[in-house]
């Protein structure tokens, strides 16, 4: 990835509704020009696609939780991410090193749905143990840097 196509993907995580041709005004190209890079970077995984920004309180889903999960046994990344695809509550995943196999970040339209989501999540038969941190406010939530500086 060379520095045009790191200004490329700067002006798309500022807006991703950007135009090849107003792209191209910034990084100098033509719009067929930005296109060409920017379908390359979807071919080699560097951009995974494009999405809207929606904030979860507005959709209703503003309780959150982080839960570290510990599974019994040794559980594979593919078997704990099979565990957690039923829940709709689950917005995200990840293994991590430590005591907790897993940290799940879980969104809930209230306390009580929070509750049922952590009762859910707790009943998956690999699961041994939870300890869940129940988030008050958001202090800062940012996306990945843009531009290496």
């Amino acid at each position: 990835m060379d520095s045009i196509d790191q200004r490329i993907v700067s002006q798309l995580v500022a807006d991703a509704r950007s135009s090849y041709a107003e792209i191209g005004k910034v990084v100098g190209l033509s719009a067929p020009a930005v296109k060409r890079r920017v379908d390359r970077l979807l071919d080699r995984g560097v951009l995974r696609g494009f999405t809207a920004v929606v904030d979860p309180e507005a959709l209703g889903w503003g309780t959150e939780a982080f839960v570290e999960v510990r599974y019994r046994g040794n559980v594979s990344p593919g078997q704990i991410r099979a565990s957690l695809e039923p829940l709709p509550e689950v917005v995200a995943a990840y293994t991590v090193s430590g005591a907790a196999d897993a940290i799940v970040h879980l969104r809930a339209a209230d306390i009580h749905h929070l509750e049922d989501a952590l009762e859910r999540l707790r009943g998956v038969d690999m699961i041994d143990r939870t300890v869940s941190t129940v988030v008050l406010s958001t202090l800062l939530e940012r996306s990945p840097p843009p531009e290496p500086r």
